[in-house]
């Protein structure tokens, strides 16, 4: 008997994902077709349907009907997960020319194998010598996965340093990124293993960082507005500040000035890998494009003014990253007048404290102590800065490109 469970609500993402399990036959297509319809009711015909069929186990020529008439009713209908039998019924009859099926993803063990590194939407371990992958958080679904491999793809058609995933993959209930990258390290690793050579791994941060700022986003491009990006995601975290806190965080994204350079919008060291001396960025989620400010902020937020633990989340001690922000500042900023690169990090300090607080968006999965520990520091950051913010607020537009 086949089965359908709502995993994702259009409401709650960007899109609606459906679970098919069991068997599709004749006896119990009447009963899926319902389930589909009351699940999809008042969905718009060009809202993205992802309908994920890893647990169906058989479909007959009625199932494959209701199938066509998904597709049919809505444009941008998505089929993953088909196992090889269920695959094989899809490709004979013809339907992997008018569907967009994919077949079910590899699985792999990461089992022993080494951590190099963890951030708010996942764990990246290395597999072997030659390979790493990227284990996404639980509830993170393979639409989000994909878009972070059309991100990356897009960003590295533009000219950003991107390691592009060769595979995506099943790692036990989780999604995964598989990236090969020939004896390679993370950034923190290498710093941490060469600390003399602090001042090269930081020229090579800055000059990354300010290549990358000088790429135009072009205006029919699919990547998203960072600045819009960044509102969602403190209306997000209304669910856990204050209202006045809400409103502190949105006039400082609505003061930062339009801009369509490309930024990473989560470029600390450990999102960037080290093969031989070439530096290459792994996590690209949060791509976007807008002012540099942005870029810059956010990274000081979490080399400077991290919450959390910052061996685990960077991958080196909280003085250690701070100094390796300040030689990086240094190098971004080379040649220009004390005076004005002073204002100018007064100015990312002020745009950091959106991060210290919207990266809650990243997942609703995050401990209720970590949760506590942010707005224990809303006080301290937002509300005995607020004058001090709006006047920094206020010097934005004197940051021409």
């Amino acid at each position: 008997m086949a089965d359908v469970q709502l995993l994702s609500a259009p409401g709650h993402a960007g899109h609606v994902e459906l679970i098919l399990s069991g068997r599709l036959d004749t006896a119990s297509s009447d009963h899926v077709k319902q389930k589909l319809d009351a699940a999809l009711q008042g969905v718009s015909p060009d809202f993205p349907v992802v309908l994920n069929i890893g647990e169906l186990d058989y479909i007959s020529s009625s199932g494959l009907r209701i199938v066509l008439g998904l597709a049919k009713r809505f444009r941008a209908l998505r089929v993953t997960e088909a196992n090889d039998e269920v695959y094989h019924v899809f490709e004979i009859t013809g339907f992997t020319k008018i569907v967009n099926i994919t077949r079910a993803l590899r699985r792999l063990s990461i089992e022993g194998c080494e951590e190099i590194g963890r951030g708010g939407v996942g764990i990246v371990y290395r597999v072997d010598d030659e390979t790493i992958v990227k284990v996404f958080r639980e509830g993170t679904t393979q639409s989000d996965v994909q878009r972070e491999v059309d991100m990356a793809k897009k960003a590295f058609v533009l000219g950003m340093p991107t390691a592009i995933s060769f595979d995506m993959v099943r790692v036990g209930s989780q999604y995964g990124l598989v990236y090969e990258l020939l004896r390679a390290d993370t950034m923190s690793a290498c710093i941490r293993r060469h600390p003399d050579q602090i001042d090269a791994f930081s020229r090579h941060y800055a000059d990354m960082m300010r290549h990358m700022h000088t790429l135009e986003v072009p205006p029919d491009s699919t990547i998203p507005s960072a600045k819009a990006v960044a509102v969602k995601a403190v209306e997000f975290t209304a669910r856990y500040l204050e209202a006045q806190d809400i409103d502190i965080m949105l006039h400082i994204v609505d003061s930062i000035p339009e801009a369509n350079r490309l930024l990473h919008c989560d470029l600390q060291t450990k999102n960037i890998m080290m093969q031989g001396d070439e530096p290459m960025l792994i996590d690209m989620g949060e791509v976007g494009y807008g002012h540099p400010m942005i870029d810059l902020g956010f990274c000081y937020s979490s080399m400077v003014k991290l919450v959390g633990d910052s061996m685990q989340i960077i991958g080196l001690t909280s003085e250690m990253a701070s100094q390796v922000w300040h030689k990086m500042s240094e190098f971004y900023f080379e040649g220009q007048p004390a005076d004005l690169v002073a204002h100018r990090l007064q100015q990312i300090q002020t745009v950091a404290v959106v991060r210290n607080f919207s990266w809650l968006s990243l997942s609703e999965s995050f401990p209720e102590s970590l949760i506590a520990q942010v707005r224990s520091l809303a006080t301290e950051r937002l509300r005995n800065q607020k004058e001090h913010l709006y006047d920094v607020c206020r010097t934005f537009h004197d940051w021409t490109l």
